[in-house]
């Protein structure tokens, strides 16, 4: 979740707009590059595979009252405070790569990728793990 926040303070401090699907799609970015780069992974909350792409369940949740809309940040959280200076950067990157895209490209995107297709099956919501995940973008 804290990740999930920090996207949502980065794309309000750059501002760019950041639905419930399109921060999806950027914490599954996020952890494939934590995990090829540093071989762990950002966050600790399983990835799904869903009809529109991979979800982070409790986030998805905890955010569902937007709808489409844009999330919101209310108030600065102390989420920055506890990022390293290094993740920072990676993160940085990634959302701000990811935030020039629109939330249909990136379902697009990661329904033409083997994680998504290997774990998705409609109406199980089924993981797509970490090793699938680090499998397909080590080669990518």
């Amino acid at each position: 979740m804290d990740i999930a926040r920090y996207v949502i303070e980065r794309c309000s401090a750059t501002n760019k707009t950041i639905s419930n699907l399109k921060l999806q799609k950027i914490l599954y970015f996020i952890q494939a590059e934590f995990l090829v780069s540093k071989n762990v992974p950002c966050f600790a909350e399983e990835i799904q595979a869903w009809d529109f792409g991979p979800v982070v369940p409790d986030v998805y949740y905890t955010y569902r009252m937007f709808g489409s809309a844009n999330i919101p940040c209310i108030g600065k959280s102390r989420v920055t405070q506890i990022i390293s200076s290094r993740d920072k950067e990676i993160l940085d990157g990634i959302i701000d790569e990811c935030s020039r895209y629109s939330a249909s490209a990136l379902v697009e995107l990661t329904h033409n990728q083997t994680p998504w297709i290997e774990a998705y099956k409609p109406g199980w919501n089924n993981e797509i793990t970490t090793e699938s995940i680090k499998r397909y973008f080590e080669v990518d």
